[in-house]
């Protein structure tokens, strides 16, 4: 083997390296999109939740306090 064959043997195999990395980088680019896109929809489930359970909290707290009204009266 000459030199010159080792180093095209060389830049074929960083070549090789060069490609699956920039395959790798593309496809955590695209996890990275799907997990942020999923954080985004988890951060508003999670709010919707949170306002459920808000005006759920009130319409229990004017029940009790009905409740409490009703055992009050003669």
């Amino acid at each position: 083997m000459t030199d010159n064959d080792i180093d095209n043997s060389d830049l074929a195999s960083l070549e090789a390296r060069v490609d699956d990395l920039i395959k790798t980088i593309e496809k955590l680019k695209s996890e990275n999109s799907a997990l942020r896109n999923q954080q985004e929809g988890l951060v508003n489930e999670r709010a919707i939740l949170i306002e459920k359970t808000e005006q759920a909290r009130t319409r229990i707290e004017s029940m009790i306090s009905r409740l409490r009204a009703m055992e009050t009266r003669p």
